[in-house]
């Protein structure tokens, strides 16, 4: 599971974070993109939405991945960056896979647009990175279905400033056929309450584009978000909070929870 073979880069966590029946994946997508409270939303230039298994965030990435509709045809490119939950490196991970496979069928990696970051010292390929990772995989199905064909810029963030991942989105930025797209969960593991306070202190932080004040207990994809946060801040984009819950509004307990948020930039 999660290996690269003939250039296809396979899911890891099929049938663990979302269902590996195609048909089921399929309804379960569609049911929670139609379902979503902001599908009228304008077509944003990035989002922000949480990783976890659909059952605990699924709702959430939604109400990120449910505006994207309107731009079916028109958004051809999806750069994804996720943080890297398994494997230490310095800088962003490029896979040298050309093909990223889900239930659903196969994407096609912009194999140029990576090979145009080489040349940036905090840019390298490896594979180790993206094998096991569910950050980025998560959100294919969504994007496979609100957008329809697309091509994908798939990088997992290690140990990272925000303008050195800031330099590499600036370089794919291009115009509304690109979107970014930023994976993170909020905070893990507090009670309830105390999750909700951390996490709304997050949410203004990412609405007010203030990277510095954003830290790892607060945000598993800190290290993405605050290259989008610089970046946003130098393009004068605004961001909107459209969802902020956590799995003990959706599908867990309330002793020990995990926070969850979908943010649309325009």
């Amino acid at each position: 599971m999660g290996t690269t073979t003939a250039g296809v880069r396979r899911p890891a966590v099929a049938g663990l974070f979302y269902p590996d029946d195609p048909a089921e994946l399929a309804a379960a997508v569609q049911t929670l993109l139609a379902t979503a409270p902001n599908r009228e939303a304008p077509l944003p230039k990035a989002v922000i939405a949480p990783h976890a298994g659909y059952v605990y965030s699924g709702p959430v990435a939604a109400s990120a991945y449910a505006p994207l509709a309107q731009g079916r045809g028109l958004i051809r490119r999806v750069v994804l960056l996720g943080p890297s939950h398994r494997v230490p490196f310095r800088g962003l991970a490029a896979p040298s896979a050309a093909w990223f496979e889900t239930p659903l069928g196969r994407i096609p990696v912009d194999r140029e647009a990576i090979a145009d970051l080489l040349d940036l010292p905090q840019v390298q390929v490896l594979d180790a990175a993206h094998a096991q990772e569910h950050s980025l995989e998560v959100h294919l199905p969504f994007l496979q279905t609100a957008l329809g064909g697309f091509r994908l810029v798939p990088l997992v963030a290690g140990d990272a400033t925000p303008q050195e991942v800031g330099e590499v989105l600036e370089r794919l930025w291009d115009g509304p056929e690109t979107l970014i797209v930023v994976s993170s969960d909020l905070s893990h593991y507090l009670d309830y309450e105390t999750a909700r306070r951390i996490d709304a202190v997050t949410a203004r932080a990412i609405e007010a584009l203030e990277p510095e004040a954003i830290g790892y207990e607060q945000a598993c994809g800190r290290t993405p978000i605050n290259g989008l946060l610089w970046v946003a801040r130098r393009k004068g984009l605004q961001a909107h909070t459209v969802d902020l819950r956590n799995s003990g509004d959706t599908a867990g307990p309330r002793d020990q929870v995990v926070g969850y948020g979908a943010w649309l930039f325009h």
